[in-house]
């Protein structure tokens, strides 16, 4: 009986051991870290927060000699960290443009154009940040590829 039950699971296991080996968690973990930054509160000290992780976390397997890709996304309030001329984190933003080529910024199209609506004004960004069509999808694609989240 034993051994029929093996039989009946071997493909079962093979198919699962093809996925598994194909999962983009997987191809990730071999390529190195990643990270994915939540801010979504329009609070400069969370916003400086969010900045102090990811340079923190650069310097940590920098000196391990690790690889890391980190990306700070913003939503709802938390967009006002990339919307020039309102951001009170504008000028760490632009040294980490300078300082870290692993470190991206995210900027949710969805708040950016309710926000537009709001105000019946053009919303411009800093020119760090990346356009993404929603803030949450990102955050969630990126946690199902296997990117280790942080909402400080």
């Amino acid at each position: 009986m034993l051994k029929k039950m093996l039989k009946n699971l071997l493909p079962v296991l093979a198919i699962f051991g093809a996925v598994f080996a194909l999962s983009p968690n997987v191809a990730q973990a071999l390529e190195g870290h990643h990270l994915v930054i939540q801010v979504n509160d329009n609070d400069p000290a969370k916003m400086n927060l969010a900045l102090n992780n990811a340079a923190n976390v650069d310097a940590y397997y920098k000196e391990k000699g690790e690889e890391v890709t980190i990306e700070i996304i913003t939503y709802g309030p938390g967009l006002n960290m990339l919307v020039a001329g309102k951001s009170p984190v504008a000028d760490r933003i632009a040294s980490f443009e300078q300082n870290f080529d692993n470190i991206s910024f995210q900027a949710c199209n969805n708040t950016k154009t309710k926000m537009e609506k709001k105000s019946g004004k053009t919303v411009a960004l800093l020119s760090q940040a990346n356009i993404t069509p929603s803030g949450v999808i990102r955050l969630s694609e990126r946690q199902e590829q296997g990117w280790t989240y942080i909402r400080p």
